[in-house]
């Protein structure tokens, strides 16, 4: 099934030159974007010790999801990139096992933990980490399940990290209202 659902999905590439392109940027830079995103609605959350708070949080998240966990699968577990198994060409390389997907992973994370705080904006991150795994999988990069051991790690590393600080954000909060 893994394979079959990559090959619907690739099989739309190397057919529109422009198409290509838009898939390429969105699988390239779109993550760009998301990171800039995020920093922002950080930047703009209320009150410093909330900002801070919603920093370290997201980012012991990604420090989980992309830096640790991610690699001690790859490091368990070798996954050959799809255009290393089929021979096949893709719109762009990259190197490494491909399993699980690091961007998605990363981007699942994020996503999550502005869910947390945001659900507006952690819904349209989700749609736009959605975006760039479908873009990676087009572009012959990723298997499908690579994404979704991604979402699956992304997602666990935010909610394992919001639980662990689930204590320390309930001072914060009774701190703000204590000092108003």
């Amino acid at each position: 099934m893994n394979q079959s659902l990559f090959n619907l999905i690739f099989g739309l590439s190397h057919r529109i030159l422009f198409v290509d392109s838009i898939i390429v940027a969105l699988a390239r830079q779109l993550p760009y974007f998301l990171g800039l995103g995020a920093i922002y609605l950080i930047l703009r959350s209320p009150g410093s010790r909330q900002r801070i708070f919603l920093f370290i949080e997201t980012a012991l998240a990604l420090i989980l999801a992309r830096g640790l966990l991610t690699e001690i699968i790859r490091f368990f577990y070798h996954h050959a990139r799809p255009f290393e198994a089929l021979n096949i060409e893709p719109l762009f390389l990259t190197s490494g096992s491909s399993f699980p997907s690091g961007h998605a992973a990363f981007f699942f994370a994020l996503a999550m933990t502005l869910w947390f705080y945001n659900k507006k904006w952690g819904a349209w991150f989700f749609l736009f980490a959605l975006v760039n795994g479908f873009a990676r999988v087009y572009a012959g990069v990723h298997w499908p399940v690579d994404i979704l051991g991604g979402i699956a790690v992304g997602i666990l590393s935010a909610y394992a990290v919001h639980a662990l600080l689930r204590r320390y954000r309930g001072e914060l909060y009774e701190t703000k209202e204590m000092s108003t």
